[in-house]
Parts: C-alpha cells; sequence; structure tokens
C-alpha cells in the first residue's frame, strides 16, 4: 500500500521532471500537482502566450496519462466534445465516435471562447465522470481530469462561464509573466535544445496516481480545523459586498486541497497553513459579488482577504 512518504516522494518527482519544460513557476506547479493528488479540476486564466499549454502537455507526460486537446472556438457544439453516433456505411449500421473527452487529462483550451451550451458539455463530465449520448452513459477513464484555460473576461471575444461550471473547478490559478532572469532561462534553454519540442520523462503511471490519492485520504484532519475551513467558508457569505458566497463544494475543495498539500510536504495531518495557502485559488472563482461592484477586480481579492483576516485561527496542541 502507498503511504504518505511515497506521495511526496512522487510528487516531488513528477513537479521536478515538469520543471525542466517550465520555467519558474514552482509555486503554481506544487499546487496543480496537489489538485491532481485531490481528484480536482483546474482552471488557469491568464494571457495567450504563457505557457499554459505547455503546463497541461507537459503534466500529462509526466504523470503517464492519456491526453487530448480541445480548442474552445465559437462555433464548436457539444457532440465535437462528447462524440456521438455516427453512421457506418460498409456495416449498415450506427457506431459510437468518442470525443475528446474520454481521455484522462483533458485540456479545455480558451474554454471561455465557446457558447455556454458548449461549455455546459463538460459539466456531467467534470461532476459525475461519465458522459451521456443518446440516452446511453458512458464512464470516462480515471483518473479524469479537466485542466481548462480561459482568457480574462475582459478579453475581447469571451462568454463568462456559467456559475455551475466554475463552481466544478476546484481551484483557478493564474500563470503570469515571468521575470527577467526566467526569460533569459527560457531563451537560453531553446537555444541549447535547437528545436522547439522539450522531451519529458514518464514519473508515475494512471494505477500509481489513483493508489496515490487513496494515500491523502488518510491524512488526519482535526475537527477545529473542519471548523476553521467552515468558519472561512461561511465569511463570504455574510460579506455585505457579496450576493452569492461559496458553496460547500468549496469547503470540501479545501478539505481535499489542505490534504493534498500536507501528504506532498511528507505530513499525515493538515495545519492551519496548508488551508490558508488555497484560499485565493479555491474561493476567488466561487464568490459572486453585488452588481456595483462587478467592475473592480480587486473586491474579490479583498473579500477572500477580509474573511482570512477575521476569521480566528484554531491552535492545535
Amino acid at each position: 500500500m502507498t503511504d504518505i512518504t511515497s506521495v511526496s516522494k512522487i510528487g516531488k518527482q513528477v513537479i521536478a521532471e515538469v520543471e525542466r519544460a517550465v520555467v519558474g513557476k514552482s509555486e503554481l506547479l506544487q499546487m496543480m500537482m496537489a489538485t491532481v493528488l485531490a481528484g480536482g479540476h483546474i482552471l488557469l486564466e491568464d494571457f495567450p502566450g504563457l505557457g499554459k499549454t505547455l503546463i497541461a502537455r507537459s503534466f500529462a507526460t509526466a504523470l503517464g496519462l492519456d491526453f487530448k486537446r480541445i480548442q474552445f472556438t465559437p462555433d464548436l457544439l457539444p457532440g465535437d466534445i462528447t462524440g456521438g453516433y455516427i453512421f457506418n456505411r460498409t456495416k449498415n449500421k450506427f457506431e459510437l465516435r468518442k470525443g475528446a473527452v474520454f481521455a484522462n487529462i483533458v485540456l479545455a483550451d480558451e474554454i471561455n471562447r465557446a457558447s455556454p451550451k458548449t461549455q455546459s458539455a463538460l459539466l456531467e463530465a467534470m461532476q459525475e465522470g461519465q458522459v451521456t449520448i443518446e440516452g446511453e452513459t458512458l464512464t470516462l477513464p480515471e483518473p479524469f481530469l479537466v485542466l481548462a484555460t480561459q482568457n480574462p473576461i475582459e478579453y475581447e471575444g469571451t462568454f463568462p462561464l456559467p456559475e455551475a461550471q466554475l463552481d466544478r473547478f476546484m481551484l483557478k490559478l493564474k500563470v503570469g509573466y515571468p521575470n527577467l532572469e526566467e526569460e533569459k532561462l527560457i531563451l537560453r534553454r531553446r537555444r541549447e535544445r535547437k528545436q522547439d519540442e522539450i522531451v519529458l520523462s514518464q514519473v508515475t503511471k494512471a494505477k500509481q496516481i489513483l493508489s496515490l490519492r487513496k494515500a491523502v485520504e488518510t491524512v488526519h484532519v482535526d475537527a477545529d480545523l473542519e471548523g476553521y475551513i467552515a468558519s472561512l467558508v461561511g465569511a463570504t457569505r455574510t460579506d455585505r459586498r457579496v450576493a452569492v458566497g461559496a458553496s460547500p463544494r468549496g469547503s470540501l475543495a479545501f478539505l481535499k486541497m489542505s490534504r493534498a498539500n500536507a501528504a506532498l510536504d511528507g505530513r499525515d495531518y493538515i495545519t492551519p497553513d496548508d488551508i490558508k495557502r488555497y484560499a485565493m485559488p479555491v474561493m476567488g472563482h466561487r464568490v459572486i459579488l453585488q452588481p456595483e461592484y462587478w467592475m473592480s477586480s480587486s473586491v474579490t481579492d479583498d473579500v477572500v482577504n477580509d474573511a482570512l483576516q477575521k476569521t480566528p485561527v484554531p491552535v492545535i496542541k
């Protein structure tokens, strides 16, 4: 049986392998690896050209998982994602042609460029791990992870994701621009490589990842820390600037992410810092502001930070 030490060791090996392709994003990669261990989906929001697709592809290679990419466009249809029945003339019958969603890691690239109807095609897959086509329910391969990228909402030609779908992403993360030294390192590595493609090695495989997730479930969570999570999420629901606060799914995301973070650090118990670290990624996209605050991008950050400051941190003996 896989133990916590193995989770930490293998997780760090995967991150180290991905860092051969991705420069200067250690914090981001650790959070993404923790999400893989927690069994959640990830939303990456940032401008084009910052390496979002490279990160997704590199993770798939290092994890040894089947990878499919869907480029979302305004004319993309739900059937293009899930697949459908195609008439085979030679056999004179309808045959199922599975869509790109049938993979371990699905990269939904620029997800907010497609219409809400197409975006919702992923809802059942993300929540239930299955797809219904023509009344027939088909199970998706395990593990199943949607890694979606989106351009900032203010970007031209985008459709905001429905709240129900946003809530199904365990984390929302930003990639950010590299600093000067990191950008110089990107250029030097490309020059020395003499090719665009970066060859990465497989560290683990699907069956082992499922075993790592079971080990994460053994991480101890003190009752006081469960109360701290509930209080943090509850604070977003009473803030006067908020129309709809974080849902119970947000509380569960806190629980799963803090456990995965502890396991990645080699601990079989969580601390308040494990919870605080994920406050913005877990709650930022789950908070819906009052209409008068929609035009201010910093208010959501203020709401989450206020919840952190006002909620008493339990002292574990």
